[in-house]
């Protein structure tokens, strides 16, 4: 209809092939206008086989079902969408389209001076590569780009050997999502560990995180379907469940024997949650003192909770200010909203504490310390809020530095700390663009090698350090300065 060569998809009914639904939605207005009009409820055999609900993407072979609003990941008795794919694959290897390759190939080299750039003199290639949008999963490309410029995280998982999890007459061929595989043969670690060594490889072309998705699918339900997910909410299941199967075995060793053996992260920087420590609690793992008093008689409870990122609200009295330039108000800093966070504050009459001492609840103040700083410091800042009806945005322009924040005000015992050891730099930025949590759309900066990039989907642009200050930060990532003394401080 529109001549467009982006996300082709075929109807599985009658093989017409019009644009994806993120392009201008053809294969879609294909499927609503195939609808036909029940006079009740029951539907016929005959009626359900003309609705054209399933459709394939001609470039990922995913099935996809309109009715459901969702993917569809089992096949017919025969195998027939099997033979689809295969049918598919054939035509896209034959001499037929060999030549459109080769003119492709053109394209893209000539698209090469567009992605050159000149550091000190020389022109070298952009080597960042993009991540292919597969249906508003905007928000988990800028947690996985961001996660990739962490090279501490980022090396680690490149390091680790490949799983081989095909065999027999599948060995060597392409992987195909359907049920008759199994669902025991997924690994979210193997196909994370694939996606960072696809990322910084000097691609021209953006990289399809189709498979690590499909794994996201099977062991996280709560992300199945195209509506837009949070992106804090992804980041969090992602690292919770890379934990959790970094514990399991890895070719007959324990992956935590394989992070014991890794010199870069001594037992000293551990910290355990759910069990043995792994690369994820070593890196991200921090440690908080949470103290409570009762006002009545005194009596002071402490705990010590495990974190793998701060989750800070945005100060009431700023929420007004939706612009770094506008003038009314104090302009909002992290530094208040760290403040915030770790102030004294009374507990409201729904948070009243159970005094054992006292033998009932009581009012009392709350207080949280931060006993331990982790090496990449994850900040989280709370842009969404619940009211009586709906979730409301805080779109509060927040300052934050890109070098030198000073963490040891907000340490238990600050004396036991080295002049370096509590200040951190930037290393990349989720921004969530929109006015809904629902909706809008997620990009991130990341820095690299000295340099500043944006990533938006299968989009990467160098840029500066002004614009990456002006952002509307979600998301940051700090990661532990190992820099000489007499550096800057915030």
């Amino acid at each position: 209809v529109c001549r467009s060569n982006k996300s082709p998809w075929v109807c599985l009914t009658c093989s017409s092939v019009h644009c994806g639904r993120y392009v201008n939605g053809h294969a879609k207005k294909h499927y609503e206008d195939a609808q036909i009009p029940m006079t009740n409820n029951k539907k016929t055999e005959k009626q359900e086989k003309v609705q054209h609900t399933v459709c394939m993407d001609c470039s990922s072979y995913s099935t996809y079902c309109y009715r459901c609003d969702d993917f569809v990941v089992n096949d017919t008795k025969l195998g027939l969408v099997q033979k689809v794919r295969e049918h598919l694959q054939n035509l896209e290897n034959s001499a037929f389209t060999s030549d459109r390759h080769r003119k492709r190939k053109l394209l893209e080299n000539s698209s090469l001076n567009s992605k050159l750039l000149k550091v000190n003199g020389s022109t070298t290639a952009l080597c960042a590569t993009g991540l292919r949008n597969l249906g508003n999963t905007c928000f988990m490309n800028a947690i996985l780009q961001s996660l990739s410029n962490i090279q501490q995280f980022c090396c680690y998982f490149k390091e680790l050997p490949a799983v081989e999890l095909r065999n027999g007459k599948t060995a060597g061929r392409r992987t195909y999502h359907t049920r008759s595989q199994g669902d025991n043969n997924v690994s979210l670690v193997e196909e994370f560990r694939k996606t960072l060594c696809a990322l910084w490889q000097g691609s021209q072309t953006a990289f399809s995180p189709e498979s690590l998705f499909y794994v996201v699918w099977k062991i996280m339900p709560n992300f199945r379907g195209y509506q837009q997910q949070d992106a804090h909410e992804f980041m969090r299941y992602l690292l919770d469940h890379l934990h959790l199967e970094l514990q399991g075995g890895f070719n007959g060793v324990s992956r935590s024997v394989i992070l014991q053996e890794n010199s870069n992260l001594s037992a000293s920087n551990k910290c355990c949650i759910n069990g043995a420590s792994t690369v994820v609690t070593a890196i991200f793992g921090g440690i908080l003192q949470n103290e409570v008093n009762c006002l009545i008689c005194g009596t002071e409870s402490r705990k010590f909770d495990p974190f793998l990122d701060l989750s800070l609200d945005i100060p009431s009295q700023f929420r007004n200010k939706r612009t770094k330039n506008q003038e009314s108000g104090p302009m909002c800093t992290l530094r208040d909203c760290l403040r915030s966070f770790t102030d004294l504050e009374e507990l409201d009459e729904t948070e009243l504490y159970m005094c054992h001492k006292c033998k009932k609840k009581q009012k009392s103040t709350k207080k949280f310390w931060i006993q331990k700083l982790p090496k990449v410091l994850c900040l989280h800042l709370k842009r969404f809020h619940w009211t009586a009806y709906l979730r409301n945005k805080v779109d509060t322009y927040v300052e934050f530095p890109l070098r030198g924040l000073d963490m040891k005000c907000y340490l238990l015992e600050p004396e036991n700390s080295g002049p370096e050891s509590c200040l951190y730099d930037l290393v990349a930025v989720v921004v969530h663009h929109g006015s809904g949590v629902g909706s809008g759309h997620y990009t991130a900066y990341a820095a690299h090698e000295g340099r500043w990039f944006h990533f938006n989907d299968s989009t990467v642009t160098l840029t500066d350090e002004e614009t990456v200050g002006k952002a509307k930060a979600y998301i940051l990532f700090y990661v532990e300065r190992q820099a000489k003394p007499g550096a800057e401080k915030l």
